[in-house]
């Protein structure tokens, strides 16, 4: 399957900045699952491109003069393979993805509930789709309802969010257990200009035999083919696609805009 992509990102400040620096998480991995054909990105300052620890393609961009807005595009085709949703190991042990993070850390409750849903089930496949289907159960998807700070203790016990908090409540859980899990930020595909491109997932680690399989734990399905994958990492901050430091702007807006079609006729 093929995805064309285009991802526009406008920073806008009420007083000039004087310096910037953004990490950016714009490139698609270099998996099994996927390759990109083509890619562009386009933004101001100067752009020094690096493969982080957890195997991402980053982009460290400074902008050293004043600038009162940041513009970034980046666009272009990915091919994804079905590979039954096995994923690349990276270059950490899935130990790696074992240890709490601020975003991720369980809290009593968190624990409660990871343990009775997977009470009693085995099968390691069964266990990360019961452990999805308890989380979507759970936290309902709601937009607007959350923040891109707020922790898995706190979706949780508002019981509403969105995909991103879907992954951290599951990846709380699923550590709590014993069980590695990844954040994986990224783009879906799905047929409907109306939903939201720009998404998040997880990886979960079921073994040595079956290893990292990738779950949309907001839709409840394993996420391949139609899925484009970005960063993996802890939790949102290692993967967010846009994420940096300023000083000075005063107040920030920021306005997103993704497109995925199957088509480049389809994206106009």
């Amino acid at each position: 399957m093929q995805l064309h992509i285009r991802h526009e990102t406008r920073y806008r400040y009420d007083r000039p900045v004087k310096y910037s620096v953004q990490s950016l998480h714009l490139t698609p991995r270099r998996d099994a699952s996927q390759r990109a054909l083509t890619w562009n990105i386009s933004a101001p300052g100067r752009r020094l491109e690096q493969v982080d620890a957890y195997g991402n393609i980053s982009h460290l961009l400074t902008i050293e003069e004043p600038h009162r807005e940041i513009h970034i595009v980046v666009s272009g085709v990915v091919e994804t393979a079905d590979i039954e949703g096995r994923q690349d190991d990276g270059p950490l042990s899935p130990l790696a993805y074992l240890a709490p993070t601020l975003l991720t850390a369980p809290n009593e409750d968190l624990k409660a509930f990871a343990n009775a849903t997977l009470n009693g089930i085995n099968d390691p496949r069964e266990r990360a789709r019961a452990l999805a289907d308890a989380v979507c159960t759970a936290v309902r998807y709601k937009p607007g309802t959350s923040d891109v700070q707020d922790s898995a203790a706190v979706a949780f016990k508002s019981g509403e969010g969105v995909c991103q908090d879907h992954a951290h409540v599951y990846l709380a859980s699923a550590r709590s257990v014993g069980i590695p899990a990844r954040y994986v930020s990224g783009y879906l595909y799905t047929g409907d200009t109306d939903d939201a491109a720009s998404h998040a997932w997880v990886d979960v680690w079921l073994g040595t035999e079956i290893g990292w399989q990738s779950l949309d734990v907001t839709h409840k399905r394993p996420a391949i083919r139609s899925y484009c994958r970005l960063a993996v990492g802890r939790d949102y901050l290692d993967a967010a696609p846009v994420r940096g430091v300023r000083q000075g702007g005063g107040g920030e807006k920021m306005e997103a805009n993704v497109l995925v079609a199957e088509s480049a006729r389809e994206q106009q």
